[in-house]
């Protein structure tokens, strides 16, 4: 199988993200432009109409970079849909949501035993709960405070009942205000973010079933395709789809043995968030599989400074399912405090939810890492790494206490 690459297609999978797709298109653009400058190569886009017939909603990148010239076709695999759907909810029913979220993580465990991997994404998980707890009882005060207006007044059965139907007002239109103003706070997007995995106790919904077996078809169709390189990214969330994605594709005997190279990047993911959840047997199954096949290349990367992600630790070993004959992923650090300025990094480093697609964007230091040279460049993305050694800070411990695995 040829490790050089002069037309790719590459497969973006987002995370839990309600945003039309365009967003990574121009994020592609503006951050591929400025990395260009950076690093002395060259990178155009075009971008490519949604398709009536099969919703795909893509790009084309021509590049030359180390060398080469190289042409890419991103496809955004689309589930925005989907997201948009499981956030239709209501203030009570996210309250709900609250509820019943914490439950499931505090009673199953998975809370504390996510705790001793990282603890960044694990205050990212409960920020959403404690701001709205204090949204919640600043309404609660709000209204109170206004009925208590009624006791400096004449008794009147009129006054008491029309203040606390007041204050009952207020405090609902307060809650409603958080509400509106989330795209500052982020606390409603975030709980529904986490409630989504959580209401199945880590098993996939049906309906993202269904959109997985569409993302495994749209796959096998490209590797059919004359291509060098079929490469899928899986980010955030999006990255235990991508998992899944993989394993049912090789185990359906999809992959040709003299087709493209299938390649996977998962970037800043979250997979123990859902792989310690107890019914999470379909995604431990799937990681236990990916990580022994040869038919892929699967390099991780993450990078401590994203508070978001479980930074440099082995999705597989973590959850306790690494098999014998493990070999992937490779797990190693994009290291913000190196590949990013000291002045850059000052910039950046409390903006949170930005440092979580750093991987999508440009480094002004870059190191081995660069998202522009994996998806445009002229090698494949196991042949860039295949001598790049894991980050030696890399977690490998398994702390999961739910290894159950599907049949």
């Amino acid at each position: 199988m040829s490790t050089q690459v002069t037309h790719r297609r590459v497969f973006y999978i987002p995370g839990y993200d309600p945003i039309h797709p365009r967003r990574y298109r121009e994020l592609y653009r503006k951050e591929a432009a400025a990395q260009a400058a950076i690093s002395g190569y060259d990178i155009t886009l075009k971008p490519r109409a949604k398709s009536a017939q099969t919703g795909r909603y893509g790009w084309h990148v021509d590049a030359g970079i180390e060398g080469a010239r190289v042409e890419t076709d991103f496809e955004v695999l689309v589930w925005s849909d989907i997201v948009r759907g499981s956030m239709e909810q209501g203030i009570f029913a996210t309250y709900l949501q609250l509820a019943r979220t914490a439950w499931i993580y505090i009673s199953t465990g998975a809370l504390f035993r996510l705790m001793r991997l990282r603890k960044g994404p694990v205050i990212a998980a409960l920020y959403p709960v404690v701001f709205l707890v204090v949204q919640l009882a600043l309404a609660v005060m709000v209204g109170l405070g206004i009925y208590q207006i009624s006791t400096f007044l004449p008794e009147s059965v009129w006054t008491g009942a029309g203040f606390a139907l007041l204050g009952l007002l207020a405090a609902w239109q307060l809650l409603e205000w958080f509400r509106r103003k989330d795209n500052r706070f982020f606390a409603y997007y975030l709980m529904h973010d986490y409630a989504y995995s959580a209401q199945s106790r880590g098993a996939n919904p049906p309906e993202l079933e269904a959109r997985i077996a569409r993302f495994v078809e749209e796959i096998a169709a490209a590797l059919a395709d004359d291509c060098d390189e079929v490469l899928v990214v899986g980010h955030s969330s999006g990255a235990h789809l991508g998992v899944s994605i993989l394993a049912d594709l090789i185990r359906a005997g999809r992959v040709p043995n003299e087709g493209p190279a299938l390649s996977f990047l998962s970037l800043g993911q979250v997979v123990p968030m859902v792989s310690f959840l107890p019914d999470a047997h379909r995604l431990r199954a799937d990681l236990a599989y990916l990580s022994t096949r040869e038919e892929l290349a699967w390099v991780d990367v993450t990078a401590p400074g994203d508070g978001c992600a479980f930074a440099l630790c082995d999705p597989v070993s973590v959850t306790g399912v690494a098999p014998e004959g493990k070999r992937w992923p490779l797990v190693f650090s994009a290291a913000f405090t190196q590949t990013l300025s000291p002045a850059r990094w000052r910039e950046l480093r409390w903006r949170f939810f930005r440092l979580h697609f750093q991987y999508l964007c440009a480094f002004d230091r870059p190191g081995d890492y660069d998202y522009f040279r994996v998806t445009a460049g002229p090698m494949t993305l196991g042949a860039r790494y295949r001598d790049r050694q894991p980050s030696k800070s890399r977690i490998e411990k398994p702390v999961n206490r739910f290894t159950g695995m599907a049949a």
